[in-house]
Order: structure tokens, then sequence, then C-alpha cells
């Protein structure tokens, strides 16, 4: 399984390559999601995870199927763009993977619709409201090198309590 890597680590602020679709079958693209999916899988608290997280540059992220429930697997979105997002702003708690244990406000679109290619090269279009709006636009921003905490707002550490009370 590959690491999640952790800002300040540069690939987190390099703008993700798109990919190819003449490579989606290849062994190394194959990989790199598999690869993903297993460090999505490694974190309870996970929803979504975007390749360079995986120390990988390119134009690819996850959506965990606790969040899209109608899926029986993650769903893989390939250089996906964002083609509308609506006017309905809403500050929203977010954290990262890779910016672990910090969380702070995000003033995002509260409804979004996002055009992806799945693995299999085919083009698809997404509509979402909430939580996989959120996941959306904060995936995104991976892609283009900016982290949540670039723009949230009432940043706190809330690391995780290290011993139980019996």
């Amino acid at each position: 399984m590959s690491d999640i890597i952790q800002e300040p680590h540069a690939t987190l602020r390099a703008i993700a390559k798109e990919v190819p679709l003449t490579t989606l079958s290849s062994p190394k693209i194959k990989k790199i999601v598999e690869e993903m999916k297993s460090a999505l899988a490694s974190q309870d608290d996970g929803v979504a995870i975007a390749a360079p997280q995986i120390n990988q540059p390119l134009c690819i992220f996850v959506v965990s199927k606790k969040v899209i429930l109608k899926s029986i697997d993650d769903v893989v979105f390939i250089n996906p763009k964002i083609v509308r997002l609506g006017k309905k702003k809403e500050n929203m708690s977010e954290g990262c993977l890779s910016v672990r244990w910090k969380y702070g406000m995000v003033k995002r679109s509260v409804t979004a619709t996002i055009k992806a290619v799945n693995m299999e090269g085919n083009e698809f279009v997404m509509n979402a409201k909430g939580l996989l709006a959120q996941i959306f636009q904060h995936e995104t921003d991976h892609l283009n090198g900016v982290l949540f905490i670039d723009k949230a707002t009432d940043v706190e550490d809330l690391p995780p309590e290290t011993t139980k009370a019996k």
C-alpha cells in the first residue's frame, strides 16, 4: 500500500497532469488506482483521495463507496472537471488525509456537477449536493495543488484521543 503523503510535501502543491486515455488499461494506471483505493480504505474517516496524496501527480481521484451509496465499489474519476457549481454556498467543516488532524471551515457550493472518465474510458457526468459536492470541490482543488487549509477559517488541531476513558 502507498503511504498518504503529508503537507508540506511538494507533490501536494503541484498541478496534476491529465491522464492520457490510451493509458487507462496500463498496469501503471491500474496499480495507481488500486493503491489509492487501498490507502483510502486504510483510513476509517476517509471519504475520498486524490492521486497526488499518494505522490502521483495525476488527475485522478477516488470517492469511497461509503459516500456514493448506489455504488458497490469506490468510484474513480479520471481527468475530472467541475462543469457547474451552485450559487448557494455554505461554510462546511473539512479535514484532509494529507493535513492530518487539522479541521476548519471552508465556504463551498452546496451543489456541483462534475464530468470525468471512468477506468473503461467512458465519459460520465455526476450531479451532487451536500457532502459529495464538497468532495468534488476538495478533490479538484488537490489536482490543482490547493489544500483546504489554503481556504479554511477557524483551523484547529484535533488529534484523535490516544487513550480511551474507561
